[in-house]
């Protein structure tokens, strides 16, 4: 039988585009011209993998999103996206959308995804069918998950800490924006456990909604409430003697949270319309991209239940302020793209380096991840060139450096007279506004170089360096 797909679009020529490719290749196709007949479609006819616009004539993909996790919440759901949404598209990832692509679309693009997708999907329900033949009493296989660490300085730290960490059955908290790579620094402590031949099970709780939470961390027995069909294994029990990774832990609803601090006090959960009261052996890693103790002073968090959590923690910064690991994540994605398309790119032109290297990367290693994807899928030589990169990608980066440069422009007046060159070329420019900025931090910091060093993005060797080329001394950065 062919998979269906549902395809949410409220732009006619894409719409019809879709259809007649994906039609070409194999699958069936049903179409929607709006975000409330694509819900009420997939009500009627439940598809394998909804394609949706983000921005429809009257919802947006996280109302789309949500009403269709509610009747399937394992559907996989891909967004297409103007590259100006690149922001909103992250956070409906986060709500549990598997992918997004920018627009204009590349329609290989999207079939490699489809593909993908519903390769994890036949998996998925294979293990599925072998886990309800199995006994109760039997294990997940543990993740080995797929995490790498690069040798910058900031990197070998927060290895570090996860080597401390690891062997204990301390309960820890792992902040970091989204696409950071939470879910996997939370493997890689699993993985160094003493737990590491048990399950370790995720759940993200940013994707459900406060009806589904109880159910998919408790579980429930058949017929408690409309739909439940069968008996559903929570997911405490699924862990059990190994790592339950929460992730976006702050979007759980107060009622939940309450339940989840008793059963994490008792050691024991039971499932939803039921009565026996099933133990278990857990230990719990959370994660969130909000500060938990300001949720906690809004009213969002309970605080006994933060308490709880917060044995150790892990934080984890943002790409952007990760200079030294761009271009080593980069070759790492670049390497697993040959991989699955195939292909032997050797590397990328200087100037996609410069751009990644000037680029906000609002979405991480997720949005890493994506654009080489996609730049790999379309390169045609040995390297990765600028005209494969979305095109508003070099746009974004070309207004990050014009600010950058009026901002060394206006340090560049402080620059004493003695220390300022004679030469006119770039190189000189480039040199006095370096000087400038740093002698500007240092000042911020009251010459704490380490702090210095963390804020220009270099070690402290490079600082070091650099100070001694300048001949920048204690004298020159006093008030």
């Amino acid at each position: 039988m062919k998979e269906k797909i549902l395809i949410i679009e409220d732009d006619q020529a894409l719409r019809q585009l879709l259809e007649r490719f994906l039609a070409s290749n194999g699958f069936n196709t049903e179409a929607a011209a709006s975000g409330a007949a694509g819900i009420a479609a997939f009500q009627k006819d439940p598809s394998n993998i909804v394609v949706c616009d983000f921005k429809l004539g009257d919802l947006e993909a996280t109302d789309v999103l949500q009403k269709i996790k509610e009747i399937a919440p394992q559907i996989p759901f891909i967004i297409i996206t103007g590259y100006s949404d690149i922001r909103n598209a992250i956070n409906v990832i986060k709500l549990g959308a598997l992918d997004y692509l920018t627009k204009p679309l590349i329609p290989e693009e999207l079939l490699q995804i489809i593909k993908k997708a519903l390769q994890h999907e036949i998996h998925e329900e294979r293990g599925n069918q072998e886990k309800t033949n199995k006994k109760q009493n039997n294990n997940i296989s543990a993740s080995t998950g797929n995490n790498i660490f690069s040798n910058s300085s900031q990197s070998k730290e927060l290895l570090r800490q996860i080597e401390l960490v690891a062997p204990t059955n301390y309960s820890v908290i792992i902040y970091g924006e989204s696409g950071v790579g939470k879910e996997a620094v939370a493997q890689t402590i699993h993985r160094r456990s003493n737990r590491s031949n048990a399950p370790f099970v995720a759940l993200d709780c940013g994707a459900m909604s406060k009806e589904l939470a109880g159910s998919e961390l408790f579980g429930h027995e058949k017929g408690a409430f409309t739909g439940a069909l069968a008996t559903k294994i929570g997911q405490f029990e699924l862990a059990n003697g190994g790592t339950l990774f929460l992730d976006e832990i702050a979007n759980l609803s107060y009622d939940i949270q309450s339940s989840l601090l008793r059963v994490i006090q008792e050691r024991k959960a039971k499932r939803i319309g039921g009565t026996k009261e099933i133990p278990f052996d857990v230990r719990i890693i959370a994660a969130s991209n909000e500060n938990l103790i300001e949720c906690c002073k809004k009213g969002k968090f309970r605080e006994d239940l933060f308490h709880r959590f917060n044995e150790f923690q892990l934080t984890i910064e943002p790409l952007r302020k990760r200079k030294e690991d761009i271009l080593f994540y980069a070759q790492y994605f670049l390497k697993n793209a040959n991989k699955e398309l195939n292909k032997s790119i050797e590397g990328f032109d200087e100037d996609v380096e410069n751009l990644f290297a000037n680029y906000s990367w609002y979405g991480n290693l997720r949005e890493m991840k994506n654009i080489i994807r996609r730049s790999a899928l379309l390169s045609e030589g040995k390297n990765v060139s600028a005209k494969t990169l979305p095109s508003d990608f070099s746009n974004e980066v070309k207004t990050s450096m014009k600010q950058d440069f009026e901002n060394a422009s206006e340090l560049l007046n402080q620059i004493p007279a003695e220390k300022k060159e004679k030469k006119t070329n770039l190189k000189a420019i480039a040199l006095e506004a370096e000087y400038a900025m740093i002698i500007e931090v240092l000042k911020q910091v009251n010459y704490n170089k380490s702090k210095a060093a963390k804020i220009l993005n270099v070690n402290r060797k490079t600082l070091y360096n650099k100070m001694r080329s300048y001949d920048i001394e204690d004298r020159e950065i006093s008030e």
